[in-house]
């Protein structure tokens, strides 16, 4: 039943990755090259201009130099990541299914792991340590820009697995509605205080344009959200379809 579930979770974690890649090709890669023409410019002592971004000419493009970056780069790391990801989901599955959130569906439980999955390890460790293109941070501190966004992801993950613990305990005495919301805060309590703890980081350049910095992070949310949301929505379905405790199951 794992070893099923773990590859119907890599499956649709393929089928989210064409999703997510049609998505940052078309929306998120625009973005990157406008941030790598900014890199570009004040490497060679240009002032930067966000227009020349969208609309580079072939010789801007030649000094960027990423055409298999954007083509099969980027195809190739989107569907392994995602696959790793609806491994992983369908594993957290296996586990959670019948144990927690009892007299779900499979569907219910799908999506309930999905939206956890997208807040918890993406959204609230995204709030403190947000998605940054090139020519935005030091590169002598990429290590540990990397090091404290994981320590975030981990912490969010430690917070999540004591509000759950702590919803199970309070239910009996409280009630499933009392426990959920005191959980809830439990949770925001925990990953504000993590984030009031670790130290902030800001290496934005003064001149980056502000516009190309929120759409490359809205396109970083975007490709997670549909990541996440395809994952939760297509295995749903599919276990629904195939699970012997359910109605529908056959």
């Amino acid at each position: 039943m794992v070893r099923t579930l773990l590859v119907r979770g890599m499956l649709v974690g393929i089928v989210a990755g064409l999703v997510a890649f049609g998505f940052l090709k078309l929306y998120g890669e625009p973005q990157l090259d406008r941030a790598l023409l900014f890199e570009t410019q004040l490497e060679h002592g240009e002032a930067p201009d966000e227009k020349a971004g969208a609309h580079a000419t072939d010789e801007q493009r030649e000094l960027v130099s990423r055409p298999l970056q954007a083509g099969i780069g980027l195809f190739t790391g989107v569907l392994v990541y995602c696959a790793a990801f609806g491994g992983l989901f369908g594993l957290a599955f296996a586990f959670a299914y019948g144990r927690i959130g009892a007299g779900l569906s499979p569907q219910a439980m799908a999506a309930l792991l999905a939206a956890i999955g997208f807040v918890v390890v993406y959204l609230v460790p995204s709030l403190k340590y947000p998605a940054s293109p090139p020519a935005v941070g030091d590169a002598e501190t990429i290590g540990l820009r990397t090091a404290l966004y994981f320590i975030m992801i981990a912490l969010s993950l430690v917070a999540m697995v004591a509000s759950v613990s702590l919803k199970r305990l309070l239910v009996p005495r409280l009630g499933d509605w009392n426990a959920i919301v005191i959980a809830a805060g439990c949770y925001v309590a925990l990953v504000a205080l993590a984030a009031f703890v670790l130290p902030a980081i800001d290496e934005v350049p003064d001149q980056f344009p502000a516009a190309v910095l929120w759409r490359f992070r809205v396109a970083s949310i975007g490709a997670q959200f549909i990541m996440w949301a395809t994952i939760g929505l297509l295995f749903g379905a599919l276990t629904q379809r195939h699970d012997p405790r359910s109605a529908n199951g056959r």
